[in-house]
């Protein structure tokens, strides 16, 4: 995981050089790429080590052990390679501002995610600088980075639950710590998240202590870092019980998708139970069921992930997952500020789980 630079890098040194999606290429003595203008990827190619601790080594800060340091400095001797001024300015001088970008849909999780982060950054000193984008594209979230970078911002935090944002923002030499919202591993950057895959866990094991046997799931996009955790999670509990996980039926997280995938499980006779990837797309299949007389939870049970506010007023009320999107902010924050200290572990915050909260619509089975 980012953010275990020294600790890291002295295993990776050992070995081969990372790639920048954070492989390892054994014996690699990387020649500079692109033009032949050497980068800080090329030095953390030819070191060995993540480009996150060449920056440490280029400003001069804590946490790097002295034999690391010195395979840097050799790199940047061997390679010729000249730091952006503009980056060694950005990091030399403190500016009080930290750039947010948030990419994808205003939903309510990645929103409020913000909020929180916005607010504990206050609270800490910090002015926010924001940038927000509908949809993720590879050269508009580069120039978003452009931009924030021409603010001198201290750090960049990125919240997104695609994984290109996350490959993209790994591949940036932008001269700043990066964070980043993800629940898969992201190499080479810092990583903060919930854990959506015990969250899921808790979900099905819920439906399988009230005795449903076949349970399907209606998943999140595929793109969907956090609808992929919540799946395999949903999967491996299914699989660990003796049981049969059929094929997801993938929706787009609105409540449409959810109306529809409602039509086709209606006909379902043998499912007891549903476990929705998140709230919103659990009203739009109990609207759906509702439609064609299926009753919850008489007939099917139905439960979903996130607990939006809404969630206790849908009809029935919606069992669910809840996660804390204000303390996932607060997190991010807290993993910023031991990173622009400089110190050399951040505490690993991709750990927090979700609360399962029971509601009306889930029950014991009952044959339909």
């Amino acid at each position: 995981m980012g953010g275990h630079a020294s600790r890291d890098d002295e295993a990776t040194g050992a070995h081969g050089a990372e790639t920048p999606g954070g492989g390892v290429l054994a014996g690699a003595a990387a020649a500079p790429t692109g033009t032949g203008v050497p980068t800080m990827f090329d030095v953390a190619r030819r070191a060995g080590v993540s480009h996150q601790t060449v920056s440490r080594v280029l400003n001069d800060l804590s946490g790097v052990a002295a034999s690391t340091r010195l395979r840097v400095e050799q790199a940047i001797a061997e390679l010729d390679y000249t730091p952006s001024p503009a980056a060694r300015a950005m990091a030399k001088r403190r500016s009080g501002v930290i750039g947010l970008i948030q990419a994808g849909r205003p939903d309510y999780g990645p929103s409020n995610a913000a909020l929180g982060f916005n607010e504990a950054a206050r609270e800490a000193g910090y002015t926010v600088s924001q940038a927000s984008m509908r949809s993720l594209h590879a050269d508009v979230l580069r120039q978003a980075v452009h931009r924030l970078a021409l603010q001198r911002v201290e750090a960049i935090v990125l919240i997104s639950g695609e994984r290109e944002g996350v490959a993209v923002l790994g591949g940036i030499d932008a001269g700043v710590p990066l964070v980043v919202v993800a629940s898969e591993p992201a190499p080479s950057l810092h990583r903060v998240s919930m854990d959506q895959y015990e969250g899921a866990r808790l979900a099905t094991g819920h439906l399988i202590e009230l005795g449903h046997r076949e349970i399907r799931h209606l998943a999140g996009p595929a793109e969907s870092m956090d609808a992929a955790e919540r799946r395999r999670g949903w999967g491996d509990v299914m699989r660990e019980h003796g049981l049969r996980a059929p094929e997801p039926i993938e929706g787009d997280w609105l409540a449409a998708s959810g109306y529809a995938a409602g039509l086709r499980l209606a006909d379902d006779r043998e499912a007891t139970a549903v476990f929705s990837s998140n709230d919103q797309m659990s009203l739009g299949l109990l609207h759906a069921y509702r439609e064609l007389g299926v009753r919850v939870p008489d007939d099917v049970s139905v439960i979903g992930f996130d607990d939006v506010p809404e969630a206790a007023h849908f009809a029935p009320p919606l069992t669910t997952v809840r996660q804390d999107f204000d303390a996932l902010g607060r997190d991010v924050v807290a993993t910023l500020l031991e990173v622009l200290r400089g110190e050399a572990d951040a505490v690993d915050r991709t750990a927090r789980v979700p609360e399962l909260v029971v509601r009306a619509s889930t029950a014991p089975p009952a044959r339909r």
